[in-house]
């Protein structure tokens, strides 16, 4: 397998004791839980789940593999089969799905880690052929997104949105709240709400996906209203230590866009602070491209968020680190290079080589891709 360093090399001189007592690599207390390390396996859709939407049988080699992350958040998760929008992505709404990752979960305890799983409804980022009897996708209004969607085995364009009732609304809370029980019954530390990347929380938060005039629309205060909501439904559920929440401010995933970010998110994190739940998780810029996408003021919301603030997008250690010892983040989520690098931890600890993801097996398919890949002690004793 070809190999290649994405992130600067670690020196393997002084550098670690250069940097007082924090690194990436320290423990970190996250609520109840204790963290071996500030790394996090973000969460990184895959389309492998089987018939019913349930983990495929490789799933449990996939993320034990990881286990020696910090902590591991889950590939985005629908709560209910009307959330789902691409093919093959796993749910957590019936008794098999939660069996499913109950074997994920005890592969990753059994290796000592520690896991959340993401919760997602994608609102109009669907197509009519992976929902329920063929109906149009939800959103806040009836916007379609300039974007696609991963169905019938390959990309094709979103479907037509319908804009949700208001009196369907607190249906779409409460499937949040039971997703997160049963994430707990399926032995998970913690729920990640998913309100980032141009889904259906996200979609009622920026006003060029949501032209609402209810409770729900227009001002800030109504636009935050339905991601505010299911946090509090989901804390009140599980308990605040155990929720966390995904936002991107300036993100234009999903083809989504905000004319007013930063009073929006600084409103929103004072707001999710008050809730106490245990982590912001902030994608820095655009997803999985520039850190400089549009002008916005992240330390804003970390200042106003005073738990854990988890801080995602185009990281290298370095950046990591400086960013730590300044108070800027608290945990850094690293994405893609966990696909390809299942000790990826310790690669990054002693300043080792890469191995190159293969992009061809990044959707769908079994274990070619997905548990295949090789640990540094793997390819040593070949």
């Amino acid at each position: 397998m070809s190999s290649r360093v994405p992130f600067p090399a670690r020196s393997t001189t002084t550098q670690q004791t250069d940097m007082t007592d924090k690194t990436l690599f320290e423990p970190y207390t996250l609520g109840s839980l204790k963290l071996s390390n500030r790394i996090v396996m973000a969460p990184l859709t895959r389309n492998r789940a089987g018939a019913g939407l349930i983990p495929s049988e490789h799933a449990a080699t996939y993320y034990g593999q990881r286990a020696s992350a910090g902590l591991i958040i889950t590939e985005a998760t629908q709560i209910s089969a009307d959330a789902q929008g691409y093919q093959d992505t796993p749910g957590l709404y019936t008794q098999p799905q939660i069996d499913g990752w109950r074997r994920v979960t005890d592969a990753v305890h059994a290796k000592g880690g520690r896991i959340f799983v993401q919760l997602w409804h994608v609102g109009r980022i669907s197509h009519v052929d992976l929902r329920p009897g063929g109906t149009a996708p939800v959103a806040p209004s009836a916007i379609r997104a300039a974007t696609k969607t991963f169905v019938n085995n390959g990309f094709h364009d979103v479907s037509e949105p319908r804009a949700l009732a208001l009196d369907e609304i607190p249906g779409i809370v409460e499937d949040f709240r039971q997703a997160a029980a049963n994430a707990i019954a399926a032995g998970f530390h913690g729920v990640e709400v998913h309100g980032a990347n141009g889904y259906l929380l996200e979609q009622f938060i920026k006003d060029g996906a949501n032209t609402r005039t209810d409770a729900y629309g227009g001002s800030i205060e109504n636009r935050a209203r339905l991601l505010l909501e299911v946090t509090a439904a989901v804390a009140t559920e599980i308990g605040a230590e155990r929720t966390g929440v995904r936002l991107s401010p300036v993100s234009t995933a999903g083809a989504i866009s905000c004319s007013d970010p930063q009073p929006q998110y600084d409103y929103i994190a004072d707001k999710l602070d008050a809730l106490g739940i245990v982590y912001l998780h902030v994608v820095e810029g655009a997803t999985g491209g520039s850190r400089d996408a549009a002008p916005f003021d992240f330390d804003s919301m970390r200042n106003r968020f005073k738990k854990t603030y988890l801080a995602n997008n185009g990281y290298s250690p370095e950046l990591a680190n400086a960013r730590l010892i300044e108070g800027k983040a608290d945990l850094f989520a690293f994405g893609r290079p966990f696909i390809g690098n299942p000790d990826l931890v310790e690669r990054l600890e002693i300043g080792a080589p890469l191995a190159a993801l293969n992009p061809a097996t990044l959707y769908g398919g079994g274990a070619q891709g997905y548990t295949d890949y090789p640990t540094l002690a793997d390819s040593s004793a070949r």
